[in-house]
């Protein structure tokens, strides 16, 4: 029994460790199954292509960044809209004529001059062809029909009143009211003008900028000024031309290009009294240019106040330390839509170290120029195009042409137009200057701060909140910096546009 029993317990201990041997086989064996399946799995992931959908997001990434700098925000259905309502009559004007004496640079007269067209239509009148301002600072001896498609400006605008290249014989030596029209006028202000026609034939408006207001205009006066500016006034064939070529070039040169309308001449410079970087003597240069300019009113200026208030234009080391915040690489081609830079060289080469690739109208087309030597305004028709054609316009100052340039560009589907928030700006430059920014930090408070400042569509803003009388036409934003939405429709409204 006992021998039995022990032989028993001998064959249990040999079943139970060929048992455990089997189980730690079997378990091998299935480690190297699971081993292999998925080291063959991995092998015929790496020989695979990889789609599109599964490459790494760092390169897109990248190359999207790269073409967001381009990019124009979208336009969301809107469309120039600037046909007349049903309920829209032409203004006869038989026997009463409106002679202008347009003043200012180039951008406030033709906005100006829309204006013009505007007012004789309300007053019922014939428009004479204004004159062109001569005196202004530019001394640009030039008539109309040099600087616009005369023809076609009367031709575009025959449905909306009668235009005449000059006045009558018969009416030449007849006596003119002659008038300063009030500023950011309404309707009822130039109706109640029409009383000067029961004693004159002829009124003469002595200033044409700003006489129309912003807003609370009927729509089909608001209209009318659209067409004016955008369809009728039209520049001259040489221009038009001489314009169209320079843009080509640029294309040739790059296939996108930025518009810089870099307002660092020596009369801005000295008209707002901003010397931020400029030497002692520069200084005092421009303090006694403004102190011998009769028309302009304000003599002693703080220029770091100014600065403080964001009312100096940047200078051109900031413009570079802006636009490679916002992203724009080296080799960017940037036109120069400006006259002669303060400083020359010396001040451009603070711009070029960040941006080389910069040019001027007069390096694209020199023989093409002689033309228009001596004449500040048609220049400013070329600048002018090659803004409106640009993929990115940037202003470095509030004016004329960049309000005129904005404007237009929104109404021919918001191309992307990067305005600086001056005030803003000043601050962080400072900061940078100190040391307390870095580039990281930098570049992120710079586009946080522009990115609705970028050509989007919008309506026109009002006068800031408090501000009441005619300082609150003043400080509206222009009608012609944003005709939205008296001029820019959405696809609802696509069939009454």
């Amino acid at each position: 029994m006992g021998n039995r029993g022990h032989t028993q317990y001998r064959t249990t201990r040999r079943t139970s460790n060929f048992s455990i041997t089997l189980y730690i086989f079997l378990l091998f064996v299935f480690s190297m199954f699971v081993f292999f399946y998925y080291t063959k799995d991995m092998a015929e992931d790496e020989q695979k292509p990889v789609l599109a959908s599964e490459k790494k997001e760092e390169p897109e990434f990248e190359e999207n960044e790269d073409n967001s700098v381009w990019e124009a925000s979208k336009s969301h259905g809107l469309h120039p809209c600037i046909k007349p309502t049903a309920k829209y009559k032409a203004a006869l004007g038989w026997n009463r004529y409106l002679t202008v004496k347009s003043n200012g640079g180039l951008n406030q007269m033709r906005t100006g001059i829309a204006d013009m067209v505007a007012v004789a239509h309300v007053m019922n009148a014939t428009l004479v062809i204004p004159q062109l301002d001569k005196r202004s600072f530019w001394q640009d001896s030039s008539t109309f029909s040099d600087i616009f498609d005369e023809n076609h400006f009367i031709k575009a605008l025959r449905g909306d009143l009668m235009i005449i290249k000059e006045l009558p014989k018969e009416i030449e030596s007849l006596p003119r009211a002659r008038k300063h029209f009030t500023s950011w006028s309404g309707v009822g202000y130039y109706e109640e003008m029409t009383q000067l026609w029961k004693e004159h034939q002829v009124i003469h408006v002595a200033k044409s900028d700003s006489r129309l207001a912003n807003n609370e205009l009927p729509l089909d006066i608001q209209r009318l000024r659209c067409r004016a500016l955008y369809s009728a006034l039209r520049f001259s064939p040489p221009i038009e031309r001489l314009g169209k070529k320079l843009v080509e070039q640029l294309r040739t040169r790059a296939e996108r290009y930025v518009a810089l309308h870099l307002r660092y001449e020596k009369d801005m410079l000295s008209f707002t009294g901003c010397t931020y970087g400029l030497t002692d003597a520069e200084a005092e240069e421009l303090r006694v240019m403004r102190e011998k300019t009769n028309h302009w009113k304000i003599k002693v200026i703080n220029s770091t106040e100014q600065r403080i208030g964001g009312f100096c234009p940047l200078t051109p080391k900031e413009v570079g330390l802006f636009l490679q915040a916002l992203g724009y690489p080296p080799s960017t081609l940037i036109y120069i839509a400006a006259g002669e830079i303060y400083g020359g060289n010396t001040r451009l080469s603070e711009l070029k170290s960040y941006f080389p690739n910069v040019v001027f109208k007069e390096m694209l087309a020199t023989p093409d120029l002689r033309e228009f030597a001596n004449h500040a305004s048609q220049a400013a028709a070329l600048d002018y195009l090659i803004s409106v054609e640009s993929d990115v316009f940037i202003p470095s100052h509030s004016g004329n042409m960049a309000r005129a340039v904005e404007g237009h560009r929104r109404f021919l589907g918001h191309r992307k137009t990067i305005t600086p928030d001056r005030k803003g700006l000043v601050e962080i430059f400072d900061q940078l200057e100190a040391g307390q920014l870095d580039g990281s930090s930098f570049s992120h408070l710079v586009r946080h701060l522009h990115k609705n400042r970028q050509g989007a569509p919008r309506k026109r803003a009002g006068a800031p909140s408090g501000v009441r009388g005619r300082a609150r036409s003043r400080l509206e934003e222009s009608f012609y910096q944003n005709p939205y939405p008296e001029c820019i429709c959405s696809s609802r409204t696509r069939v009454r546009k």
